[in-house]
Formats: structure tokens, C-alpha cells, sequence
């Protein structure tokens, strides 16, 4: 369905073209970027990204394997090489047309699978917006548990925004791919 390649430069316009407004990109970045998004914000972004021996953070585009289109986009960071652990972060389908077929879930099944069988992790998290019920949803069938909800983390127009915080543990990948167990036996 889809594969997950590195995000560089040559796809920084797709990525600013699927983030139209303000109200996105904040529900896609939290505060870490201004609108609009431009090509040296995003430069910034993949500094010292994807070098599996010393980065500590991967960032990905999600392509359809049958079309060769990028659809998504997605980013594993704040990696703890003494703590096994990192944060899976900036999830966007970006195609409007590809929401609702799984691609979500699909990527964020292959970035689990890059950080418990590639990166040797033992702890991966997520935050996402307490109204994004639908992502919480994919997450969930993804395999991740709820831990619980940092209440309005964020104020944006006016409102607050709360965060539900999410995990999985390399055991409970292992109960759900009993082939990673067996390789990383």
C-alpha cells in the first residue's frame, strides 16, 4: 500500500501545498512552525535528520506503491539512544482523496516497524489533539494505548487544546508481528 522514504528538499513543495491554513498546520506541528510554510522552515526541519548512526530524528513521505504519488507524510524524533525510545510526530495523509483508505494507519505501522526492528526501541509515543478523533482512532488500530490527556496544552484562537498522549511498548509490537519477535530473537 505504501512505503516510507526520507523527506528531503525536493519534496518540500507537495508538503507546503497540502498545509493551506494556519488551523492545519498547527494541528499538524503544534507551534513548531509559522504559516505559511516555506522552504526554509522545512530546510531547518531536516537538519541532521536520517543518518541511522547519528540522527535523532527520521522524517519520511509516505509514497503509494502503486501510483509512485507521495500521500503522507511522517517523522519519528526526540530518539533516546539511552532511553530506547522516540516520538512519532507531523502525521498528515496530505492527499484529501486518500483519506478514510488506511494509509494512516499503514504509515504508522511502517514507522513503528523502523523503530522496534531497525532502531532497536523499546518505548515509541505520540501525542494528537483530543478532537482528532479519527487519528486517535487510527492510532488505536495501529496498536497504540492511551495513556492519558495533557488538558489544554495549547491555546490557539482562543481555545485551548488538549493532548492525549499515546505509547507502545516493543513487547506489544512483538505480541502483534510474532514474525519481529522471531528476528529479533
Amino acid at each position: 500500500m505504501i512505503r516510507l522514504e526520507y523527506f528531503t528538499p525536493a519534496d518540500f513543495s507537495q508538503l507546503i501545498t497540502w498545509v493551506k491554513d494556519e488551523h492545519l498546520l498547527m494541528n499538524w506541528s503544534g507551534s513548531m512552525f509559522s504559516f505559511p510554510l516555506t522552504p526554509d522552515s522545512l530546510a531547518w526541519y531536516i537538519e541532521d535528520t536520517n543518518d541511522l548512526q547519528t540522527s535523532d530524528a527520521f522524517i519520511y513521505k509516505a509514497v503509494d506503491t502503486q501510483t509512485g504519488a507521495t500521500v503522507g507524510h511522517i517523522s519519528l524524533g526526540g530518539l533516546s539512544r539511552k532511553n530506547s525510545s522516540a516520538r512519532i510526530s507531523r502525521v498528515l495523509v496530505g492527499d484529501t482523496q486518500a483519506r478514510g483508505r488506511g494509509i494512516g494507519q499503514a504509515m504508522v505501522t511502517q514507522v513503528l516497524k523502523i523503530g522496534f526492528e531497525q532502531l532497536g526501541l523499546h518505548r515509541i509515543e505520540l501525542g494528537v489533539y483530543s478532537f482528532n478523533e479519527a487519528a486517535i482512532r487510527c492510532y488505536q488500530k495501529s496498536g497504540l494505548q492511551v495513556e492519558g490527556t495533557s488538558r489544554d496544552i495549547l491555546k490557539y484562537e482562543g481555545a485551548y487544546w488538549s493532548l492525549v498522549e499515546m505509547s507502545m511498548l516493543r513487547p506489544e509490537w512483538q505480541a502483534l508481528h510474532p514474525q519481529a519477535a522471531q528476528i529479533n530473537a
